[in-house]
């Protein structure tokens, strides 16, 4: 797979603009910074975000990249659902009509304005940075617009896993986003990162970076933009101006609202259910002196109940109205249930005359309050801080965290031999004081036995997690094909390495899409082609996503479908799994996945003249002939391939296969056309986090994750047992061992597996 996308790197190293758009370099060195200034300022431009309000809510940096309206700037700069305005060095300003390019890894974003003629730096090649060149940046620090600072460059470091260029150069909020330049104007980096240490450094994006983003970009019209991020308008309603926004499942509260105490409330529209009721959701504060939780009894307006936790205590307040005279606290209470820095649960229960609140299912405070009922409920959230939001429930009666029997009956089990009863812990404290020097160490020692004990036990919770996401997959797979839920098989995967995946909000979003989608004439059409082809725009050329860029397709995000439907970036794999899913859900089933070598693609089937296929062509008279005695030309089928990886381009079979033997050398047989099976292609995306693991021990869970999909996987067991042996797993390594001898599968060197089971 890796060399797939040699052609890409190849492309990297080449001059990014070429021919008559190329701006010219200057033969000579500017004579002054000056005057690099002065021919360098009409390309430098102001990028402002706007909030809901209509308000500036960030203002950056960003610089021409090329005459017909292509700016560069960072990410962080331009936001999510947030509209853009580019303001030119002659106070012109133009709606950013399109995000052509963004990496969310680099930090770098290109935006484009609809004006034409603008004058674009020139590019350099930041590999040939020196330590100790001097350098210049224009920006717009605090607002100050087109200020120049001249520094050097203080060395080439890695910051999290990526090149940066250190530069000793102030940067502050505005910089960001603007261009780090020679003394020949030529854009050797993009000004990010301010140093935390001193004010007089700061970090720059190498502009090397940048090329990939220019020569794969993942164009996202600004409509489409404005969406990204932002909560479904159908399930929730904000008040006070707050900002609330969602990722990866996660609801997100970073501003303060414009209410009371900064207050903001973000209102479920689900149906309250009539009394007794519960509302449950976990929490995480980004900062202890935050307030966030639970809104209850809302009527919309200033009226409503809040659960939160607040400086270290659980507080339920009634809010009457807009003032803090109408506010009342009806109970703080500190609680060693409530753990501060992580996720906590929060649930209350509301009947008719009594509120009940739990934190991590613990009854924190129980008390009689009617006066407000009815109305929604939601989240809260209060002051500076930001708070994050996940697994928010609403019903007669809200889940709750079950601990199976046995390992509950374990932890119980620690737990009585670590505290005991009172009367003893009192004898034994005797006892230890008559001889403290002894009693301290054997104190020590178990201690340390104990932590060892728990260490054990949070392995073994790892290992239930990740048994149980194997029977849920498992359990999907064994569906009949067309049943087969295969994005949700595949975030499962996601899950199996990070347990607080949360899978329902990503199948409401893909719901989301198919909504978008299901009236399309494209779609309703009869035409797998245009239904085909729609699908790709609206994915690729609406939406933005594209191929992973760069080095990484062997990054485990581009295999982590949570990520991909995040970042909208993947693998030809798991691109290929959006696609499918989405064509499964309309309704579209001629459409299928093809396990190509190296190269996962999407095919479906086209009907064509029978001529057309013909390698030959008759002459006149035959023809004649052939029409006289034959009937009107027959239809006959043949494969389009659409390469996700490629942005959707569409290929012949002879092009595809053409690509396949190119790019890795294997020839395409019979049995890599037929359709991919849901069971394949998860089995394939476990098979590429199993080739991504840096050492073999590292690949166990996928592979005993395979092994639960596909038992008789003989290959994946036999490397299952070589890594058991190696890591002292002598038990485990002689149950592969002895299983592949009693199924005794054809290719296999059985004496060889039975002379490493006799020496196990």
């Amino acid at each position: 797979m890796r060399l797939l996308i040699l052609p890409a790197l190849w492309l990297a190293v080449c001059p990014l603009l070429s021919g008559k758009d190329k701006p010219e370099a200057p033969k000579t060195p500017l004579s002054s910074v000056s005057a690099l200034t002065q021919a360098s300022r009409p390309s430098i431009v102001t990028v402002t975000q706007f909030g809901r309000g209509g308000g500036q809510d960030a203002l950056g940096t960003g610089f021409v990249i090329d005459k017909d309206g292509l700016i560069v700037t960072n990410l962080h700069v331009i936001g999510n659902a947030r509209r853009l305005e580019v303001e030119l060095s002659d106070g012109s300003k133009h709606e950013v009509t399109e995000v052509h390019a963004t990496d969310a890894d680099l930090d770098l974003a290109v935006l484009r304005i609809a004006k034409k003629d603008l004058q674009p730096l020139t590019i350099g090649d930041s590999d040939k940075v020196e330590q100790g060149q001097d350098v210049v940046a224009i920006g717009h620090p605090q607002g100050l617009q087109f200020s120049v600072v001249e520094g050097v460059v203080s060395a080439m470091r890695e910051v999290e896993g990526h090149p940066m260029i250190q530069v000793a150069i102030p940067i502050e909020e505005g910089n960001s986003g603007g261009p780090l330049m020679d003394r020949q104007g030529r854009v050797q980096g993009v000004l990010t990162l301010k140093s935390a240490v001193t004010n007089n450094l700061g970090f720059a994006r190498p502009i090397n970076a940048l090329r990939p983003l220019l020569e794969k970009p993942n164009p996202v019209p600004m409509k489409r933009w404005l969406t990204i991020g932002r909560l479904d308008p159908r399930a929730w309603e904000p008040l006070f101006n707050g900002r609330w926004t969602q990722h990866a499942g996660v609801i997100h509260a970073n501003e303060q609202g414009q209410g009371l105490g900064m207050r903001t409330l973000c209102l479920n529209k689900e149906e309250t259910p009539g009394l007794p009721f519960e509302v449950s959701v976990m929490v995480k504060l980004d900062d202890e002196s935050g307030a966030a939780g639970l809104a209850f009894c809302s009527d919309g307006k200033d009226q409503h109940y809040g659960f939160y936790p607040s400086a270290g205590k659980m507080r339920l307040t009634r809010f009457n109205g807009p003032d803090v005279f109408s506010w009342t606290v009806l109970a703080e209470v500190s609680t060693p249930a409530y753990q501060q820095g992580t996720w906590n649960r929060l649930r209350v229960r509301v009947d008719e005359a009594r509120i009940q609140c739990y934190v991590n299912d613990t009854l924190v405070t129980e008390l009689e309050d009617n006066v407000l009922r009815g109305g929604s409920v939601g989240l809260c959230k209060f002051r500076v801080p930001g708070a994050q939001f996940k697994r928010f429930h609403l019903g007669e009666t809200a889940p709750q965290k079950a601990v199976p029997a046995q390992l509950a009956k374990e932890l119980e089990a620690e737990l009585d031999k670590y505290l005991g009863d009172s009367v003893q812990r009192d004898s034994t404290m005797k006892k230890l004081l008559t001889e403290p020097v002894a009693a301290k160490h054997l104190l020590e020692s178990r201690a340390k036995e104990l932590e060892e004990q728990a260490a054990s036990l949070r392995e073994l919770q790892k290992v239930m997690h990740r048994q149980s996401v194997g029977q849920e997959i498992t359990a999907l797979l064994r569906r009949p094909g067309d049943q087969t839920e295969l994005l949700k098989a595949a975030l499962l995967v996601a899950r199996h390495d990070n347990p607080d995946v949360e899978i329902e909000p990503y199948l409401r979003g893909v719901d989301r899409m198919v909504d978008e989608l299901k009236n399309d004439a494209a779609i309703k059409s009869k035409s797998t082609s245009k239904a085909a082809n729609r699908l790709v725009d609206y994915l690729f050329k609406e939406n933005g996503f594209h191929g992973s860029r760069n080095d990484a397709i062997d990054d485990p995000s581009n295999s982590y479908l949570n990520e991909v439907l995040d970042d909208r970036e993947g693998i030809p794999l798991t691109l290929s799994i959006v696609y499918l899913e989405l064509a499964r859900r309309l309704g579209l089933q001629d459409i299928h996945g093809v396990s190509l070598p190296g190269r996962f693609m999407v095919a479906y089937e086209e009907s064509v003249p029978a001529e057309a296929e013909s390698k030959e062509t008759p002459g006149k008279e035959a023809a004649k002939k052939s029409e006289a005695a034959t009937p009107p030309a027959r239809e006959t089928k043949r494969q389009v391939y659409l390469d996700l990886f490629d942005g959707g381009k569409t290929l012949t079979s002879v092009e595809a296969e053409q690509l396949i033997v190119q790019s890795t050398g294997s020839e395409v047989e019979e049995r890599h056309r037929e359709p991919a099976t849901p069971r394949a292609m998860i089995l394939r995306l476990l098979h590429n986090l199993t080739s991504f693991s840096k050492k073999p021990e590292q690949a166990m869970p996928y592979l005993d994750l395979i092994l639960t999909v596909e038992p008789e996987s003989h290959g994946d067991r036999l490397q299952r047992s070589l890594i058991r042996a190696r890591t002292g797993d002598r038990e485990g390594a002689r149950t592969d061992l002895k299983h592949l001898l009693d199924a005794e599968p054809e290719g296999y060197d059985l004496g060889k597996i039975s002379a490493l089971y006799e020496s196990l």
